[in-house]
């Protein structure tokens, strides 16, 4: 289950992130979102916020999601 929640984590912090102009934006929204998201799934915020920080920043280098 809790890689479930994981997964979905992920893809809304990812698709949340393909909304905004540059880097830095898709990275405070990636950040916010994933801090939002561990919260919920009873995961440490920081952690959270790290990792949503870098998918946002780096969804243009890794995938075609953010184009």
């Amino acid at each position: 289950m809790f890689k479930l929640r994981l997964i979905v984590a992920a893809t809304a912090v990812v698709s949340l992130s393909a909304c905004l102009d540059n880097d830095l934006e898709r990275g405070l929204a990636g950040a916010a979102a994933g801090a939002v998201v561990a919260e919920a799934v009873g995961v440490d915020p920081l952690t959270g916020a790290i990792a949503g920080g870098a998918a946002g920043a780096l969804c243009d280098e890794i995938t075609n999601v953010c184009n």
